[in-house]
């Protein structure tokens, strides 16, 4: 049983992009955050974009990488081993043949997404957000976009096998 499929982790990576430029755009949450952030239409220009999106594309990959190891339980069987199945006991086959693909559906994944970005995103963001002085919309918005991008990287890499 192989759980890193990198062309998951890719599509994964790449949805969180996908997600944040509609998430974002002025006819949805941006203009809103915008106010919220306290930015302009003048302070977003001159940005290095080319640099902002590798680095985001950096970011969403580990996270994809991080959500392989939330949403797709028989990762941990295999660190109970050492992470080489050749080096297991017999009863490690015996246990991926009867339980290898449990819980492995595009729902499950979702599933610990939207879990992540509730119980780790929101207590992240949202206590930065409390120290800089920023609204409730703000850490809504922010906090709404990770979790909504973490149900989709979820999906994506739980369900595609």
């Amino acid at each position: 049983m192989d759980f890193f499929n990198p062309i998951a982790l890719l599509l994964a990576a790449v949805s969180a992009l996908v997600v944040g430029f509609v998430w974002y755009n002025p006819k949805v949450f941006g203009t809103i955050w915008m106010k919220e952030a306290g930015l302009t239409e003048e302070s977003m220009k001159g940005a290095n974009m080319a640099k902002i999106f590798v680095l985001a594309f950096i970011f969403a990959f580990l996270l994809a990488m991080t959500m392989m190891q939330m949403s797709i339980h028989q990762t941990g069987a295999l660190s109970l081993v050492g992470g080489d199945p050749s080096k297991a006991l017999p009863s490690y086959a015996a246990f991926m043949a009867d339980y290898g693909n449990h819980f492995r559906t595009y729902k499950h994944g979702a599933l610990h997404g939207v879990l992540a970005g509730v119980f780790v995103a929101l207590p992240i963001l949202g206590t930065n957000a409390l120290f800089e002085r920023k609204s409730a919309k703000y850490i809504f918005i922010n906090s709404g976009y990770w979790i909504v991008t973490l149900g989709v990287m979820g999906a994506i890499i739980c369900g595609w096998k």
